[in-house]
């Protein structure tokens, strides 16, 4: 029994985040450890930028120095070898740049990209400098990127009302260099949620339950987070993007409900698999 419960709290892999800080713990690098944490990985962090927020919204946001991002990959990952690496906010063009020499260092092959632009609360996140070598370089470099339909209409050009624009968007993701695209499809008005996978040989569009809430604060820097996760243990991309799903959807029916605007939701949720999805 003992063993039994030894093997189970073995370390599964290890994660490599570079992402901003959330002061809230919601979202963030606070959210993709605790979510690493929680699925039996071992978590790295490179901070990229310190925000002051809360569940009511951002005060400011605080780069690091973009030599000091590469330093803090560098030293780490050349120390603990990373099996994935998980990408959230990266504020400007120096430290995209800079990220990228550091991949190319480190040579990591499993990379998911989250290219978070816009706060729950409506804060600005990233420039347009960043946004154009995000779109020219950085998508090429990663497995899967991860947008929500803001984030993918930034990216793709096309405005987005249904399922398939979203379609229409991912696609445009795929022409410019990305291997696999997520579009999460939680900002739809519909009553379920459609989030679409694609790349050059199938689509998939995972569908699930719409729960009412405002507290989904950090879902796009936790899912990601899960898919990297699962990613880094071997499941194929498709099923690491279905699994994160379940995974988020459990944390968001189960959130604590803290806070007095758009809570975190429930990173230590228990999620049990029963099914695929159809």
């Amino acid at each position: 029994m003992l063993k039994d419960l030894l093997n189970k709290l073995k370390i599964k892999s290890k994660i490599l985040i570079i992402a901003g800080s959330d002061s809230s713990g919601g979202a963030g690098i606070q959210a993709d450890i605790k979510t690493i944490t929680s699925l039996g990985s071992y978590a790295l962090s490179a901070i990229t930028a310190v925000t002051v927020q809360n569940t009511k919204g951002v005060k400011s946001v605080v780069s690091i120095p973009a030599d000091e991002i590469k330093n803090q990959i560098l030293f780490s990952a050349t120390d603990i070898k990373p099996d994935a690496i998980k990408i959230g906010m990266l504020h400007s063009k120096p430290i995209i740049k800079n990220v990228l020499v550091s991949l190319k260092k480190i040579n990591v092959k499993k990379i998911v990209l989250d290219p978070v632009m816009i706060a729950k609360g409506g804060a600005k996140l990233i420039n347009n400098k960043a946004v154009e070598i995000l779109k020219s370089q950085l998508i090429k470099e990663v497995n899967l990127i991860t947008p929500n339909i803001p984030e993918a209409e930034v990216l793709s050009g096309v405005k987005i009302y249904n399922k398939n624009d979203m379609i229409s968007a991912a696609k445009k993701l795929i022409n410019l260099g990305a291997k696999n695209v997520l579009i999460k499809g939680g900002h739809l008005n519909s009553k379920l949620v459609y989030d679409i996978f694609l790349n050059k040989s199938e689509i998939k569009i995972f569908t699930s339950k719409r729960y009412k809430t405002k507290n989904t604060h950090g879902t796009g820097c936790t899912l990601s987070s899960a898919i990297a996760t699962f990613f880094s243990c071997g499941k194929s991309m498709k099923k690491a993007c279905e699994l994160g799903i379940k995974y988020v959807n459990s944390a968001i029916s189960t959130n604590p409900k803290y806070g007095k605007g758009n809570g975190p939701i429930n990173h230590l949720n228990s999620m049990i698999i029963k099914k695929r999805y159809k």
